[in-house]
């Protein structure tokens, strides 16, 4: 029996298997069994040409990086040319984008990489069309831009996330506080920090057993399932913030995009039309929690034209380390304006969180 149909029965024996006290050590088995699968499935062929993916080798650059993913003929090739300068085919028939096809977005100073991916087929996880490809480009981007045909929104977005989510994309939700160490000896140290609901010592045992794991340490700071533990021991998942395009609104009711509006995460739009793009650019920002810090020199005014670009959370160490690496050894004290300061200018130190918008003035000794 082939992985796929070791994959086919565990999920078939998940889905008959009711969820209860008496059968949750059986199905923490059973998706630990899975996951260990799952895992061997995306793993590559030693030597297969199709590990290289042709066209799929695309250098990181920019900012930041956003994949561009969905069905085939959803709309993302008419986005990509919408957002950037670059060309990529447009048609109304399927599987169009055949490759890879990079774009450049410049929004508020900044260069976002684009990525018109291919369209993605129901059992892409599996390998069917080039899913593997495309799923292992999209787990290096910052953010997934899913695209989906308003008209069938709602049925696409289950299948593309059970595609991602086979594939350890996990959209939209934090890490697991899930302190996890495996040791030489001293069997399963087994602790946590608040009343666990979903799992207990023994089924943690069961899970690291299947993993062949009889030594480690596990500490749980929150109340977590035994998906989550798993997801944790395996230790190749990928936590991405997700937003949910809604295209061709031009083709439904003002009911229906009032109510895909609303929903969490979503942004609607018609890319023929430009409908939303402008708000759909300021969500993508807003998303990859970019800001713009800008410098200035004693006496001078400061200088908007050219703005660093920082992640939201950066220190004014980040700031030393993008305008030159040597600054940081010389550093001072730093004046900030802005809206991170009490009053302006503030002296600061060289921990001093940084907000967007705000100038900085770096003092060396």
């Amino acid at each position: 029996m082939g992985i796929l149909e070791k994959i086919s029965e565990i999920e078939k024996e998940i889905a008959r298997t009711q969820k209860n006290k008496a059968t949750e050590y059986h199905l923490g088995l059973l998706k630990a069994k899975l996951a260990k699968y799952r895992a061997q499935l995306l793993e590559p062929a030693k030597g297969s040409s199709s590990a290289k993916g042709d066209g799929f080798d695309v250098m990181k650059s920019g900012d930041a990086r956003v994949a561009l993913i969905g069905f085939p003929s959803v709309g993302k090739s008419t986005l990509l040319t919408k957002l950037t300068q670059t060309q990529s085919a447009c048609a109304s028939y399927e599987f169009t984008t055949l490759t890879c096809i990079p774009g450049v977005i410049n929004y508020n100073g900044a260069n976002i990489q684009l990525l018109d991916l291919p369209g993605i087929i129901e059992g892409a996880a599996q390998g069917k069309g080039r899913g593997r490809q495309v799923i292992a480009v999209a787990r290096t981007a910052d953010l997934v831009l899913m695209m989906l045909d308003a008209s069938k929104g709602e049925i696409q977005k289950k299948l593309l996330e059970k595609e991602l989510e086979s594939c350890g994309i996990r959209l939209n939700t934090k890490k697991p506080e899930i302190y996890f160490k495996i040791k030489k000896g001293g069997g399963l140290k087994f602790n946590s920090t608040c009343k666990l609901t979903h799992v207990d010592e023994k089924l943690v045992q069961l899970i690291l057993h299947e993993y062949k794991i009889f030594n480690a340490e596990v500490l749980f700071r929150d109340d977590y399932t035994a998906d989550q533990l798993i997801d944790v021991i395996s230790g190749n998942r990928v936590y991405l913030p997700c937003l949910y395009v809604y295209n061709k609104v031009d083709c439904i009711s003002l009911e229906e995009v009032d109510r895909l509006a609303r929903l969490p995460d979503s942004v609607v739009a018609s890319c023929e039309m430009e409908l939303n793009l402008d708000y759909l650019l300021y969500q993508i920002w807003e998303y990859l929690a970019l800001i713009r810090v800008y410098t200035k020199k004693r006496g001078e005014p400061p200088d908007f034209v050219d703005g660093l670009i920082l992640r939201r959370g950066a220190t004014v160490e980040h700031v030393c380390h993008v305008i030159h690496r040597s600054i940081v050894e010389h550093f001072k004290y730093a004046l900030v304006w802005g809206t991170s300061t009490k009053y302006s200018p503030q002296r600061v130190g060289i921990n001093h969180i940084m907000n967007d918008d705000d100038v900085i003035q770096v003092m060396k000794k």
